[in-house]
């Protein structure tokens, strides 16, 4: 708790997994996947309660070994490849205030992001209880490569051209503006405004900017590979 106000964390982890079959319980540098996210939200001290959603009873097994218990598993129409994160957050809070249990905010964490600094989660927490007329904050990155001026597509001629406007002509990182991509360190909402738009991006959300290094998601076993390295660079922060 942080000034008063109540912070649920939930961590969703399908048990399948086309990119990566196995990715949430797939070893990473000495520990499954998913208990980096589940460590990192327990060192808060500003989060009351972590509840992890999923699918898979192996998946919550290797939860339980890490000290958060899994009392059921997803129902089975919130654990297809159509399913919405949000669908399963409603679920989740539809869970929690049928025993009495209400919360300010909500913090989705994704295993799949586990590149986050010590006092990320806190400091997120703090940045979005500080501006309370705000109704949320989300960690976010600056895009390296592939910012959307130079990105192409293939037009129906099978030529290439512009992804975004054939009048915007920008060959050099240096000639186009900041472009930012929403990493899975955290995303952080206020619940009535969840509960009123079931939806995390309103158009009154704050930015937490995260590092370079940070800037990862493990999709596929690339990544998996990249963010294992980039563990053992950067292991005085986690």
């Amino acid at each position: 708790m942080y000034k008063e106000k109540k912070v649920l964390a939930i961590i969703t982890a399908r048990g399948g997994s086309k990119g990566l079959p196995g990715k949430n319980i797939k070893f990473l540098n000495g520990k499954p996947l998913i208990a980096w996210t589940i460590e990192q939200a327990q060192n808060s001290e500003f989060i009351d309660k972590l509840v992890i959603s999923t699918d898979s009873s192996e998946i919550a097994k290797v939860c339980k070994a890490y000290g958060v218990k899994v009392p059921e598993l997803r129902p089975d129409y919130l654990a297809t490849d159509e399913t919405s994160s949000m669908d399963v957050l409603e679920y989740v809070l539809d869970k929690e205030e049928k025993f009495g249990c209400v919360y300010d905010y909500i913090i989705l964490l994704e295993p799949t992001s586990p590149l986050r600094k010590k006092g990320d989660l806190n400091n997120i927490i703090r940045l979005a209880i500080d501006n309370s007329e705000k109704d949320g904050v989300i960690s976010v990155g600056k895009v390296q490569l592939e910012h959307p001026m130079i990105v192409k597509r293939v037009s129906e001629n099978g030529v290439i051209v512009p992804y975004i406007s054939e009048t915007i002509n920008a060959y050099q990182r240096q000639q186009h503006d900041e472009a930012l991509f929403p990493y899975g360190v955290g995303y952080l909402i206020k619940t009535s405004v969840f509960r009123k738009e079931h939806k995390i991006y309103t158009s009154n959300i704050l930015p937490y900017y995260i590092e370079r290094w940070q800037n990862y998601e493990i999709d596929d076993i690339y990544d998996f590979k990249c963010i294992e390295t980039i563990m053992h660079m950067e292991e005085d922060k986690l």
